[in-house]
């Protein structure tokens, strides 16, 4: 098993910090009959300090037209929006896991600054994890000022006690004797079974390391690639215990998107510990590689997973269910994943947005994958920021 560090260096790039605040029909340059004053603030986690990049701040007009930017690294954001009272949504991923929604009253040709306890970013969603021996994703969710419930390996096996979550962390080493009571949890076809369904219909998984084990089968890890037991076919990806000790220096972020949240693109990766989980192929119409050094991935994400099979159940918290993701057409032919008032979508659909996001399947949820993690004894170097936007997104 092992341990990394992962020392991140910081670029001088500058990425995507100047968007647009309103790309729609009604923009200050399309239209001059519309009166505007600007809204500003900064995107903070629920702790209050944490600042959080890539936010999603869009208001939308009586005329159901949306103008929106995107936070900057640092947080800060700028948005020109039609005067009057109006509010302002904030949100991460897709909405529907972290949002605020903060009432504002916009002056003409006037800036109206939110307050920093006004824009800290709330959680919507109902977190669980699974304690590992060699992760701890748990201590940085508490760090952001956000909460997770544990539970336990075995709770993978009831569908009714993991439907209650929105998202769910699988620690690396969470499948071990000491929490499993079994050398065999691959045996375990329920759990497989288990968080496929709770995927179809929604729900989001995070798993690292030897956690890839959920993913496609195995015991304690996956020895090799060969024919999956778990619910991603092997032909989808596979991973191999051939992780050696070594330094991956000047790896990539691959998404411009997350480079931009996190304000670097570049990182070095310690692996301290050898027979850590290397990708060993993965299908590139259904994965997107978030991390890569050259040509080896080293971190991955879906929303394109379903099983036709499964039942439909509803997962996650009642605070959802009056509210739905769409996917919204701007008048410049750009499309941006955001969570509405279920109220609002006829408008939004006479608009010609649909339900759904705006990549991958419209019900699935997403499943995070990296090769690294922090550890148990609390010294995550940077891995901070890199798992602070997984949690923020899922």
């Amino acid at each position: 098993m092992k341990q990394n560090y992962l020392f991140v260096m910081f670029c001088t790039l500058v990425l995507l910090t100047g968007c647009k605040s309103g790309d729609d029909s009604i923009t200050p340059e399309d239209n001059k009959s519309v009166s505007t004053g600007t809204v500003e603030g900064k995107v903070l986690a629920k702790n209050g300090t944490k600042p959080i990049g890539g936010a999603l701040v869009f208001t939308i007009d009586n005329k159901n037209q949306v103008y929106h930017t995107y936070s900057n690294a640092d947080g800060t954001f700028s948005l020109a929006v039609p005067e009057g009272n109006t509010t302002l949504h904030i949100q991460t991923g897709n909405g529907l896991n972290f949002r605020s929604e903060v009432a504002v009253s916009v002056k003409k040709n006037e800036t109206t600054s939110v307050a920093d306890k006004d824009s800290k970013l709330n959680q919507v969603a109902k977190i669980a994890y699974v304690e590992g021996s060699y992760d701890e994703i748990e201590s940085i969710i508490a760090n952001l000022g956000y909460t997770a419930t544990q539970i336990s390996y075995h709770d993978l096996k009831n569908l009714n006690t993991i439907s209650q979550y929105d998202i769910i962390f699988l620690n690396c080493g969470s499948r071990n004797l000491k929490y499993t009571g079994t050398n065999t949890p691959g045996n375990d076809l329920d759990v497989f079974a288990n968080l496929s369904t709770f995927i179809t219909n929604g729900g989001s998984i995070y798993s690292s390391d030897w956690a890839a084990a959920y993913l496609v089968g195995g015991d304690k890890s996956v020895l090799s690639c060969g024919p999956s037991a778990g619910f991603i076919d092997f032909t989808q990806v596979c991973f191999s215990t051939t992780g050696s000790i070594g330094m991956y220096n000047n790896s990539s972020i691959s998404n411009a998107a997350m480079a931009s949240s996190l304000g670097f693109n570049t990182l070095d990766i310690m692996y301290d510990q050898p027979l850590w989980e290397q990708i060993k192929y993965y299908d590139p119409s259904f994965w997107e590689v978030l991390v890569q050094k050259g040509s080896e991935a080293l971190m991955l994400r879906t929303n394109k997973y379903a099983n036709k099979n499964a039942p439909k159940i509803p997962i996650g918290t009642s605070l959802n269910k009056n509210h739905m993701t769409i996917c919204h057409k701007t008048a410049n032919g750009n499309t941006i994943t955001m969570t509405i008032n279920q109220n609002a979508w006829s408008a939004h659909q006479a608009h010609g947005d649909y339900v759904g996001s705006c990549t991958g399947n419209t019900t699935s949820g997403n499943i995070y994958y990296t090769t690294f993690h922090n550890h148990a004894s609390g010294n995550i170097g940077k891995t901070g920021p890199i798992l602070e936007y997984v949690i923020l997104n899922l």
